[in-house]
């Protein structure tokens, strides 16, 4: 089976649609499939629901998605960074289903594993529970939270071979399996496509089991959301 196509338009085409629920991985802007949110903006498809820890910054990342009122429901556990996020969740133009990180990360894993809900601490007795059922356990109270299995997974690694296994770089790994996990349908962009045993076994972070398309992107912008550095001292 062939899963490297072309270009991202290309990988998209045929699967992604409107009012679908996707998974895109990264955190902040590390680690997002860049070229592959730009084919989704270009596909102009709509109304959608867009799981991601945030929504990149504005003008960048999933802010393209907002920008072009593309997304119309977001799940997500951080929004400081994208003020058009911002905006439109309090002028009552975008959903927002808030949920805390780990909660997030667990909901995806869920999904992927085939386990259909599970049982938290983290938001008993504030907003996050508001709505679901909670129950006992040895004494403590948890609620009862869903897992997530969107339509489609959009997915940023590092290398993958041509049978998709796939391997991340360093923190950019992220979110990125668990999405790709919980995904109907996977679609890959990778930095550098190698031939099959060209990875080693144990070098191999995602099994291409889990992988559906690719596409390469060898030079993605990688942009940097807060560029930090250290002020030279005078006469150094």
């Amino acid at each position: 089976m062939n899963k490297l196509y072309p270009g991202a338009a290309q990988a998209l085409d045929g699967i992604v649609a409107d009012g679908q629920m996707l998974a895109v991985g990264g955190f902040g802007l590390c680690g997002i499939p860049e070229a592959l949110i730009d084919a989704l903006r270009d596909s102009g498809v709509k109304d959608l629901t867009v799981i991601s820890n945030n929504a990149g910054v504005d003008g960048f990342g999933l802010g393209k998605l907002l920008e072009t009122r593309q997304i119309k429901k977001m799940i997500s556990s951080y929004v400081g960074e994208n003020k058009e996020f911002e905006r439109q969740y309090l002028a009552g133009e975008l959903a927002l289903e808030f949920t805390p990180q780990g909660t997030l990360a667990e909901k995806l894993r869920a999904g992927g594993a085939g386990i259909p809900a599970f049982f938290t601490k983290t938001g008993v007795g504030t907003l996050v529970a508001e709505g679901k059922e909670l129950r006992d356990f040895d004494g403590e109270t948890y609620v009862m939270e869903r897992a997530l299995v969107p339509d489609v997974a959009l997915v940023k690694a590092q290398v993958a071979d041509k049978s998709g296994n796939l391997r991340f770089n360093l923190t950019a790994r992220n979110f990125n399996p668990a999405a790709a996990m919980a995904g109907k349908v996977c679609i890959v962009e990778v930095e550098e496509i190698v031939e099959v045993g060209e990875l080693a076994p144990d070098d191999i972070h995602l099994p291409g089991i889990y992988v559906h398309r690719l596409v390469l992107n060898a030079t993605p912008e990688k942009r940097i959301e807060k560029r930090t550095i250290t002020p030279t001292q005078q006469g150094a």
